[in-house]
């Protein structure tokens, strides 16, 4: 019996073909995104970018502290402290305050004593001083800065700063001109000797008609002890000379010489100013 030749199986049709090379082929010719995809891209893009720019708006309305400092001195203690802007901060005796660095400001919280601050220019950041119930704005000065409790002092020594209270009233202060800020009242603006109000930096008390109220907290700063004024009427009581810091015990012992009261010591190391 003769078997005959089998035939070839038929070619697979060319749908499988090209579906066994379909990945192949969308690998090397990629199908264009469609429109739709391409908008949502670039709505998506434009969104992100808003967003940045909406974050470093808010950061520099905001002006947030990037880095915080501490400093404090004791009874007795002088600092002088050099800031990477080229000011210059010198801190009297028993005094406590913060250096805070800012995107667009220069900041010093005042928080007790007093500092004398020598400011480099700057035309984008403003440097400024919270001193409690009073606030200090300056571009490039020299001024003192004398905080006790919410009471506080200016003094201008170069150049111009603006000083206000927690009320609307500011004043601006010129060289040799000094405003005082009681429980968040601006006083009136009064002409001073400027080198006179800082010569604590020679180690000098300078007084004149300074009141009383005034020489004791000076001396409370230097003991470190405090000295308390028995009778508020003696508070006005006016005291006038050159003093050293260093004698701050013996000027106490000085004021009966001076004026009609008394001193009192108590055990703890504290003193009371009494009426004779």
């Amino acid at each position: 019996m003769t078997t005959r030749p089998q035939s070839p199986p038929p070619p697979p049709p060319a749908d499988d073909a090209l579906a066994r090379h379909r990945d192949a082929l969308r690998a090397r010719f990629p199908l264009p995104q469609p429109p739709v995809r391409q908008r949502a891209r670039r709505k998506a893009a434009t969104a992100a970018t808003l967003a940045a720019v909406c974050a470093l708006g808010l950061l520099g309305w905001t002006d947030p502290a990037w880095r915080t400092e501490r400093f404090a001195t004791h009874a007795g203690q002088r600092q002088v402290l050099s800031l990477s802007d080229g000011s210059t901060l010198t801190l009297d005796a028993s005094t406590r305050l913060r250096v805070e660095r800012h995107l667009r400001s220069r900041r010093v919280v005042l928080e007790s004593g007093r500092a004398l601050f020598e400011v480099a220019p700057s035309a984008w950041r403003v440097f400024t001083v919270d001193a409690g119930s009073a606030q200090v704005r300056v571009l490039g000065t020299a001024f003192d800065v004398r905080r006790w409790d919410e009471d506080v002092a200016v003094t201008v020594l170069r150049g111009r700063v603006a000083v206000r209270g927690t009320g609307p009233d500011s004043a601006t202060l010129a060289p040799g001109q000094r405003a005082d800020v009681a429980g968040g009242r601006l006083g009136p603006v009064r002409s001073v000797d400027a080198q006179a109000a800082t010569a604590w930096r020679e180690g000098r008390f300078v007084f004149q008609r300074t009141p009383l109220a005034e020489v004791l907290r000076e001396i409370e700063r230097y003991r470190g002890r405090p000295v308390r004024l028995l009778q508020p009427e003696l508070a006005g009581l006016e005291v006038s000379g050159v003093y050293r810091i260093a004698n701050a015990d013996a000027l106490l012992e000085l004021l009966p010489t001076l004026l009609p009261v008394r001193v009192q010591h108590a055990a703890d190391g504290s003193a009371t100013v009494a009426a004779r």
